[in-house]
This record gives C-alpha cells, sequence and structure tokens, in this order.
C-alpha cells in the first residue's frame, strides 16, 4: 500500500488520495479508495502531511484509512462541501410542515421512557425523563413520515426500472435516522453504510437530490453517480458501499475533531452484519487507546443480506462487543429512546470519557435489498406483528395523541402533505437530465490523471474524452 500524497499540479487546490497497490491503471491513473475530495488549499496542508508521514513511521498498527480521514478533516472541515454538490435545501421541509400544526406556543413536556428502553454495559443508564418541547415532537414525527414517504416512492420507482443497481430501503427503521438527528447540531459528524437515503435527507440533502441520484441524473446529490450507496451532504460521509469500511473512516474522523479541540462528536454507524468486521475491532482498539469523540452505533435490524443475525454472529450482545467501551443496547423502534441515547452518547464522549457503543435494535420490514423478497428466511407473520406492534410511526402517533400535543385529523394533515412533498420531489428529480459522459471521471480519480479514453461500457466501445 502507498502513503497518502498531495498534488499541487493546481496551486489553488491540494488532491488528496489513498492509493492501493494493485489498482493502478497501466496509464498512470491512480484510483482513490475509497475517498477523493478537492480541498481548498490552506496553511493546514503541508503540517498535515507531515503528520501523516510522522503516524506512518511512528507504527505500524494505524489503519491508514483513519489517518486518511482524519487529515482530510484536519486540512479542511468543509471536504464533504467542496467534493459533492450540496443539497438543494439544507434544512429538511419538515420545519415547515410542522409549524402548521403545533400550537404558536410550543409547550414543553416531560415523557418517562418505559424501563425496557436500555440495557448497559460497564456505564449508567441514563435517566428514562425527557423534557422536550411539543413542537419537537411533531417535527419528529413528520421527518419520519417523509422518510417512510421517501422509500415507499423508492420501492415503487425501482420497480418501474426508473432506478437501477444497488437499492436498500430502511422502511420500519425511521426512528433510528430521525432519533439520532434530533441529537445533533450540524457540526456533529456522521457516517454510516447503505441504507443511507434517510440520514441523507436528515443530514440536509433535499427530497430532489436523494431521488434524483437514486435515478442517476445530473441533479442528485452525487451528480447521479453515486446512487443508493453513495450519498453524501455537509456532516454526512456517506453512504458507502464496502461493508465495515465506514467505521475506521468515522474513527479518524473522531480523531481530527479531537485533535482540533472541538467539542463535537462523530457518530459511526454499521448493521449487525458488519459487526463481525475486523476493521470494526480495529477502530475500537484505536478509538479507546486515545479516547476518541467517536460513539460506534451497530444498527441491528435483525437480519443480515439472507439469514438471521443469530445464524451469523455467535453473540449478538453487539453493544457488549468491544469489552473495553462501555456500551447500550436501545430500543431502536422507539425515536425518543434514540433521541435520550444519541443526547447522552454525545454529552459522554465531549466529555473526554471516550467512546461509546450503541446498539439500536431496529426492524426492516423488506428485503435486504430490492433483488430480496425478505420472507424465505422469515414469516410474513412477524413482519406484520412488527408492524402493528412497535412501528415507529405508530408508536410517536400514540405519544402525540396521548400528550395532546396533534389531533388524528392534523396527524393525517401531516402524512397526506409528506406524500404530496415526495410525490413533487419524485416529478422534479425524473425531469432531471442524466449527468455528461464529461462526468465520468470526475470525483473519481486524482485530478490530473483520469485516463484519456474508458473502454469496457458496451462490447468493441472506445470513448475519448478529449
Amino acid at each position: 500500500m502507498h502513503i497518502p500524497e498531495i498534488s499541487l499540479e493546481d496551486p489553488s487546490h491540494v488532491c488528496f488520495a489513498y492509493t492501493h497497490s494493485g489498482i493502478n491503471t497501466n496509464a498512470g491513473s491512480k484510483i482513490i479508495h475509497p475517498i477523493h475530495v478537492s480541498l481548498d488549499l490552506q496553511n493546514a496542508a503541508v503540517s498535515s502531511y507531515i503528520f501523516s508521514s510522522f503516524l506512518y513511521s511512528s507504527s505500524s498498527f494505524f489503519n491508514p484509512y483513519i489517518v486518511v480521514a482524519m487529515l482530510s478533516l484536519l486540512v479542511s472541515p468543509s471536504l464533504v462541501r467542496n467534493s459533492f454538490p450540496r443539497a438543494a435545501a439544507f434544512s429538511p421541509v419538515a420545519r415547515s410542515l410542522f409549524s402548521t400544526t403545533s400550537s404558536a406556543n410550543s409547550n414543553v413536556v416531560n415523557i418517562t421512557l418505559p424501563e425496557t428502553s436500555f440495557e448497559m454495559y460497564n456505564c449508567e443508564r441514563p435517566s428514562l425523563d425527557i423534557e422536550i418541547s411539543s413542537d419537537k415532537l411533531v417535527e419528529m414525527y413528520t421527518n419520519m413520515s417523509i422518510t417512510r414517504r421517501l422509500e415507499m416512492t423508492a420501492d415503487a420507482l425501482y420497480k418501474a426500472k426508473k432506478i437501477r443497481g444497488f437499492c436498500h430501503l430502511a422502511t420500519g427503521q425511521e426512528a433510528v435516522a430521525v432519533g439520532i438527528e434530533a441529537a445533533l447540531t450540524p457540526q456533529d459528524q456522521l457516517i454510516t453504510a447503505y441504507r443511507c437515503h434517510g440520514f441523507t435527507y436528515m443530514r440536509g440533502g433535499s427530497l430532489v437530490s436523494i431521488l434524483a441520484e437514486l435515478m442517476g441524473r445530473r441533479d442528485g446529490i452525487s451528480k447521479g453517480k453515486g446512487g443508493s450507496m453513495h450519498m453524501f451532504a455537509p456532516a454526512f460521509y456517506g453512504g458507502n458501499g464496502v461493508v465495515g469500511a465506514q467505521v475506521p473512516l468515522g474513527a479518524g474522523i473522531a480523531f481530527a475533531q479531537q485533535y482540533l479541540g472541538n467539542k463535537t462528536t462523530t457518530f459511526a454507524l454499521y448493521g449487525d452484519g458488519a459487526a463481525n468486521q475486523g476493521q470494526v475491532f480495529e477502530s475500537y482498539n484505536m478509538a479507546k487507546l486515545w479516547d476518541l469523540p467517536c460513539v460506534f452505533i451497530c444498527e441491528n435490524n435483525k437480519y443480515g443480506m439472507g439469514t438471521a443475525a443469530n445464524r451469523a454472529s455467535a453473540s449478538t450482545e453487539y453493544h457488549k462487543r468491544a469489552g473495553y467501551i462501555p456500551g447500550a443496547r436501545v430500543d431502536g423502534m422507539d425515536a425518543l429512546a434514540v433521541f435520550r441515547a444519541s443526547e447522552w452518547a454525545k454529552e459522554w464522549t465531549i466529555s473526554g470519557k471516550g467512546p461509546l457503543v450503541l446498539e439500536l435494535t431496529t426492524y426492516r420490514y423488506g428485503g435486504h435489498s430490492m433483488s430480496d423478497p425478505g420472507t424465505t428466511y422469515r414469516t410474513r407473520d412477524e413482519i406484520q406483528q412488527m408492524r402493528s406492534t412497535s412501528d415507529p410511526l405508530m408508536n410517536m402517533k400514540k405519544r402525540l395523541i396521548d400528550l395532546n400535543i396533534a389531533t388524528e385529523a392534523e396527524i393525517k394533515a401531516i402524512d397526506k402533505e409528506s406524500r404530496k412533498l415526495v410525490d413533487q420531489a419524485a416529478k422534479e428529480a425524473e425531469a432531471s437530465t442524466e449527468p455528461d459522459v464529461g462526468e465520468f471521471c470526475t470525483e473519481v480519480y486524482v485530478r490530473g490523471t483520469e485516463p484519456k479514453s474508458i473502454r469496457g461500457r458496451v462490447p468493441e466501445e472506445t470513448h475519448y474524452f478529449y
């Protein structure tokens, strides 16, 4: 493997890349893996490069992905903003939706979570008592309604053959993205794997940019080149297709936050399937060694690709996997439990106590991906039981009604408006054109090393770019 290198071909920018040996093209082009960022050249660039050399020479145990992620953020905190187009609308449209439903003067309500919300490991349980505004509760429901409708629309577009390739939906898991985001600030960082549409929206991606990306259109959040698994937004690092590879990157981002002295945290998410990856344990080690402000989150939806978690893991107590890192198992079907756990975890990490491992127990209603019916390794009755007893939207709806915050009719109005917004976004996304072939290599190769031609898209075809 090669040391990360800095290219100063363009004096106004610095290109930072990490390459594996064996994937350099015969034309000398270096394919970036797993990330490519185009950064504004700041005075930190040279010192960052020297620091990277120090890290590589001082010890052999460093995971280079962690170092690259840390250095990328160190050179410029705005790397994602510069590398990918920003969403058309930074803030979720939920803010305009819920304001028409909630009262003019938002009331503060006190809620006590069930005792079963948390199961702790080597740490004390956070308080079950939550003080939260009624507006925020309605906003959380609205965001879940929008993300549910977003996934349903993606499902329909895929079946209509308007979305191609991989597509992993998170229908049933809405409480995770919404609950986490309710506890974070825009300065906190988040990275996850696929099944990332809801996270992209909650981190600031517009509905149009997400749906356009799914359909491979120019207005997509990654210019139509990333698809379902590769979406990015400010303070959101994806959306990554390699199982578990995002976890060391998350540790690297947390490393940068600590180095810069920022009182912020990184949430690094992965699934129960990725929990068995060796690089996850490497990341645990580094995070604990330096007490990084990193919250490792196992999003346990009970099933991997084609099998139940208990058939693939010797232990399904994922919150205990790190051993030397405290953890908690959280009811991931309850947005408020996720919110409370995320709030507590953030405070834990930024106070210097080191990393945490959270296991959010949730459930996906669909298959692993659109090619998986999801019923060969579980029964339809099981799915229906989860829908009828543990659905995250149903749980929040019941709270809103029981607390006299919203009526049944007002909640139906939110759902209706959510559908209208997503349907309109789908029309706009579909009207977007496909990206120009000249975009084929941008943000894929180190600037200046793009190949002069590309072959293999169709038999006997060679396309020359210039």
